[in-house]
């Protein structure tokens, strides 16, 4: 093995699974909260910025609608008025500044007491004189400021002045900043609730998967697949409701193809498997018939944790096995009558050595013209007609079998069976006559003699066989019923050679038939496809 290791070819080593996970979840994690992250980082400074605007405009309108600001723009700006006012509105509210000025743009408050009185520096003042209200970022002589411009009405609403507020863009960033880290903590929270999701999520699949890897599961199913395909038993599984998960290229062939149309031949075995999943208990060794074959099959449940989640069962064809037993079977027989007739002619070749030792030679003729009419009588005789070696030997050996039983079995004289390429047929009709002549034998058993005939005849690639002997017959009420597995006279366990006979007579394309009269004859009729 580690040799054959050694040659195989090196492979770059697939991604773990708790890689592939945590690397798909933090990327599909970190996407979305980056995106996240933009849209409520962009929502919170939008929102900081307006609420800033918001409070400064709140600010200048509030001085916009003071009084002792309407009363100090009717006064020359040095009166110093407005410019208290102005410095301590600034300090409570953090501005950066303060600043009110006429319809002319003169300054009448500022942190710098010493511009007091000069024009206003900037253009964004404009609109703000002109009566609108104004928001602008601008630079004048101090820092950077995010400037709110409100104009001052007199109680007959005619504008007087503009007031303008200003904020530190650096408070303004401050505020945003603060925001910001809210949102930088929630990301935080949210990373580290997604790592522990994902270290939980890897654990439950690794527990799940039986602690394998996705490469590993595929490689063994693949081997699995391969291997039950190439069985030749038939594999079939169902889950708990009864569905099929699994059926191997055997099982397809036993139960699908070789199917008659319209027929659900294989519902035996379902029934066995619905039989299993309802109780739990196996089934071994079991034989059913399914599409004309004879099936031995073993049902198991599939158990998890106690509970049934399935049942499988695995068959073979038996009939393959039965039709290897008769055939090796009539190979046996055509051996032991060639060992028969070798020891009997042995003999025969001492008596007529003796013979000629004792110079007997008329009895040596005698004898040795009764042994060739001997030899033409049984084995020349059935050499002549029965050109196939494999039935003539079957036929010797039951010839002599007969003997050993007391009974005789006879060839008819117009019998003639053409010598056979096709095997199948060959072993169909060794499993046929085998089973027509063993019951004979059997139901002549009790009589002090009896007489079994055969006739087989080759007529237009059909062979007709004819099986009659003087036993004690069948029943009328059971002729129908000989052909059923199971069915026997004589006892358990018994009834099957027939019914094999007739199944393996039917996938070859042949009928068979019987007449009986109790107590006189029995008789079979059978027809065979026999190939020249």
């Amino acid at each position: 093995m580690k040799a054959f290791a050694s040659r195989a070819k090196p492979r770059r080593r697939p991604m773990k699974l708790s890689t592939t996970v945590t690397l798909m979840v933090c990327s599909v994690t970190g996407s979305v909260l980056l995106l996240a992250f933009a849209l409520w980082f962009w929502q919170i400074s939008n929102t900081t910025r307006d609420g800033v605007k918001e409070t400064a405009l709140a600010v200048a309108r509030t001085l916009a609608d003071s009084p002792e600001i309407q009363r100090g723009l009717l006064l020359p700006p040095t009166s110093n008025v407005i410019q208290p006012l102005a410095q301590k509105v600034a300090a409570r509210n953090d501005l950066l500044y303060a600043i009110v000025t006429n319809m002319q743009g003169i300054r009448y408050s500022h942190p710098n007491p010493g511009i007091i009185g000069q024009h206003f520096i900037g253009d964004d003042l404009i609109p703000a004189l002109k009566g609108n209200e104004n928001v602008a970022i601008n630079r004048g002589v101090l820092a950077p400021a995010l400037r709110v411009y409100t104009p001052v009405y007199n109680q007959r609403a005619e504008q007087i002045g503009v007031v303008v507020v200003g904020l530190s863009l650096n408070k303004v960033d401050e505020q945003v900043s603060h925001s910001r880290w809210a949102v930088m903590w929630t990301l935080l929270f949210s990373v580290l609730m997604g790592t522990l999701g994902t270290w939980q999520l890897v654990r439950v699949l690794k527990r799940i998967l039986l602690g394998l890897e996705p490469h590993e599961i595929s490689a063994q199913f693949k081997q699995r697949q391969a291997m039950l395909q190439s069985l030749k038993e038939g594999v079939i599984a169902v889950d708990s409701d009864g569905r099929v998960t699994l059926l191997n290229q055997a099982a397809r062939q036993m139960l699908l193809t070789n199917a008659s149309n319209g027929v659900n031949g294989h519902q035996p075995l379902l029934a066995d498997l619905q039989s299993v999943l309802e109780t739990g208990v196996p089934i071994p060794a079991r034989e059913l018939a399914c599409n004309g074959l004879l099936l031995l099959c073993n049902t198991v449940p599939v158990r998890s944790q106690g509970a049934v989640i399935g049942a499988i069962s695995t068959f073979r064809d038996k009939t393959e096995v039965s039709q290897l037993l008769q055939r090796l079977d009539g190979m046996v027989n055509y051996v032991d009558a060639l060992r028969t007739t070798s020891h009997e002619f042995m003999n025969k070749l001492h008596v007529i050595l003796g013979l000629l030792n004792m110079k007997r030679y008329d009895k040596l003729e005698g004898y040795v013209l009764q042994t060739a009419q001997n030899y033409q009588t049984d084995i020349g005789a059935i050499q002549q007609r029965i050109k196939s070696p494999v039935v003539a030997g079957f036929l010797l050996g039951k010839i002599n079998r007969a003997h050993e039983r007391g009974l005789t079995l006879t060839l008819a004289e117009e019998s003639l069976v053409t010598d056979n390429p096709n095997q199948k047929q060959v072993t169909v009709l060794v499993t046929v006559l085998g089973n027509i002549i063993e019951n004979a034998f059997d139901a002549m058993s009790q009589q002090p003699e009896g007489e079994v005939g055969i006739l087989l005849h080759y007529h237009d690639g059909w062979l007709t066989i004819e099986v009659s002997d003087d036993g004690p017959g069948i029943a009328a009420e059971n002729i129908a019923a000989i052909f059923h597995k199971g069915f026997s006279t004589k006892g358990d366990n018994r009834g099957v050679g027939l019914f094999l006979a007739s199944q393996q007579l039917n996938e070859v394309g042949g009928t068979i038939s019987v007449e009986s009269e109790p107590g006189v004859f029995t008789q079979f009729f059978v027809h065979l496809p026999w190939d020249k």
